[in-house]
């Protein structure tokens, strides 16, 4: 080959390479401004903002170098702005990507809080008790939270979620209650007494245990079960001495719960938004040292 055409090849090479390190390099720099954009963003809590420019790097420079960091932190900008759906999406996502990531354990603690604050639908909107809300997302956020345990055991997001997990048992023992306490003031004495039984046998150390056995006594009583009333009620008497449904002598008062109807809301509504307090049981104050969720407001963002 003539050394002219030689040289000439050479150079087309090293210009060709040095535009291309131009491209690369000022691709990774607009990649970085956007980054940078983003951080901006999540410091000054603008969670909407910081949500819009992750997206972009993310559709941008899918394969970037801060494209994984960009999803983490694309779940909890969701999270800060409220988009419950989108936070369990995009962890899902990124469970599905990068399995084998570092720091994947925090998209799966971000499912379990995105569900445990989801507070969307009627239920939720109307109803200020929590334990008063369709439980789905209750048990769905306890299910997301036994996944991370059962997957990171040592996760350091595993603490946060073993507490949230006992508030939320508790919180599902507590709905099976309010339903019991329903069909008491409706009259349906065995279906109370079955939602009773159930929280007894299903949600053993939960603070709705002495209210179960409660709804049970009283129940069964209603039935004249004597003999099943007078077991369950020997069983609060023993375990739950200072239960009110129980006398100064420490038998079961069957007139502690009184008859009180329903209204035709009441009806439509299962009860959920009754003011009614006759004949029903609700002594979480007593024994739910989980009945405030103030501790739990917390959410951290990601590593």
């Amino acid at each position: 080959m003539p050394k002219l055409s030689v040289l000439a090849v050479l150079l087309a090479l090293i210009f060709t390479g040095c535009a291309s390190n131009k491209e690369e390099k000022a691709e990774k720099s607009s990649e970085q401004s956007v980054y940078e954009s983003a951080q901006k963003y999540l410091r000054t809590s603008s969670w909407e903002a910081a949500a819009q420019t992750l997206e972009l790097l993310e559709e941008t420079f899918p394969f970037g170098t801060y494209a994984e960091q960009a999803q983490l932190e694309l779940i909890y900008a969701y999270f800060r702005s409220n988009e419950h759906d989108s936070v369990i999406a995009a962890s899902d996502r990124f469970i599905r990507l990068h399995p084998q990531h570092r720091n994947v354990d925090y998209a799966y603690y971000m499912r379990g809080i995105a569900a445990f604050f989801n507070d969307t639908g009627l239920f939720s909107a109307l109803a200020t008790d929590t334990t008063r809300r369709d439980p789905g997302s209750a048990r769905e956020s306890f299910n997301y939270f036994a996944q991370l345990l059962e997957r990171f055991p040592t996760s350091p997001y595993a603490k946060d979620a073993q507490k949230r997990m006992i508030y939320l048992r508790n919180s599902l023992a507590r709905s099976e209650i309010n339903v019991a306490n329903y069909y008491m003031l409706r009259g349906a004495y065995l279906a109370a007494a079955n939602r009773g039984k159930y929280v007894v046998e299903n949600f053993q150390l939960t603070p709705a245990v002495p209210d179960g056995l409660a709804v049970m006594a009283q129940a069964y009583k209603m039935m004249e079960m004597d003999d099943l009333s007078e077991d369950a009620a020997e069983v609060l008497t023993h375990n739950y001495p200072d239960h009110p449904a129980l006398d100064n002598d420490g038998k079961f008062n069957y007139k502690y719960a009184s008859r009180s109807s329903l209204s035709w809301f009441d009806y439509l509504t299962l009860g959920l938004f009754s003011k009614k307090q006759g004949m029903s049981f609700d002594t979480r104050e007593r024994y739910n040292a989980f009945y405030s969720r103030r501790d739990l407001d917390s959410v951290p963002p990601p590593n």
